[in-house]
């Protein structure tokens, strides 16, 4: 997440490039500044929102195949994202023990502005079939949570199961997954699967055994196993950390 403020910086991102007057670059390695290049910058992974264990960068807009994340901003606008950065690098100068939540925060409302700045036809706009399906995949996926009481059941938990929920054969969901995301359908569903686990784990007092039942295991025994596979750690573990 960029504001630059004076000065010329190349964008460059999979296959396209911005450069015009004012920009930004995200690369493996960073090209050289002018010398009057002025404003902010803020480099984080994924792994920096691993707390907020519902949220996943790569099902937002902002990050999704085929984004064009370089808004020219208006004056109002600028200011307000000027005065996001000014908050962080106050955060971050200070001994506040919780700085780092602050800092998630002001991220997070960056990234939503800027969603909030896409025109909508780009944000709902699906270049193919496969984009399509692929975005009322995770619709139906993301309908199931958050899971709010120990007697609800994550049902749609196997690629066919979904696939038929969406009237199409389960090889076609999963051709156009992998080729919108990358990744298989599978990946998709034990990724959101292992953050609820997570999360009912870390903010609710049901034991292991509902929570296993909640996310439609037959017995704790397997969700452990599944857990510890995904996690790299036991569920108890988990919960103690």
């Amino acid at each position: 997440v960029s504001l630059p403020r004076n000065g010329v910086v190349n964008l460059t991102r999979n296959h396209w490039s911005h450069s015009a007057g004012i920009g930004w670059s995200i690369s493996a390695v960073y090209p050289p500044l002018t010398p009057d290049t002025m404003g902010y910058f803020c480099v984080f992974r994924d792994e920096f929102f691993k707390e907020n264990l519902r949220l996943n960068l790569g099902d937002l807009p902002l990050f999704s195949v085929g984004a064009y994340p370089v808004f020219n901003l208006t004056d109002n606008t600028n200011q307000e994202v000027h005065m996001l950065f000014e908050k962080m690098i106050t955060e971050l100068n200070s001994n506040y023990i919780y700085k780092y939540e602050l800092v998630k925060n002001y991220v997070s409302e960056l990234i939503y502005l800027a969603i909030k700045l896409q025109p909508s036809k780009n944000v709902f706009q699906h270049p193919d079939a496969s984009s399509r399906i692929t975005s009322v995949f995770s619709e139906v996926l993301e309908r199931q949570f958050p899971i709010e009481a120990a007697s609800q059941r994550f049902e749609f938990r196997s690629p066919k199961v979904i696939a038929d929920r969406l009237a199409v054969h389960v090889n076609y969901l999963n051709r156009a997954i992998k080729k919108t995301t990358g990744r298989t359908t599978t990946d998709h569903i034990f990724e959101r699967l292992t953050a609820e686990a997570k999360a009912l784990l870390k903010y609710t007092d049901w034991n292991i055994a509902e929570i296993s039942y909640a996310l439609g295991f037959e017995d704790q025994a397997h969700f452990n196993k599944f857990f510890k596979k995904q996690a790299k750690i036991n569920p108890s573990s988990f919960r103690q950390v």
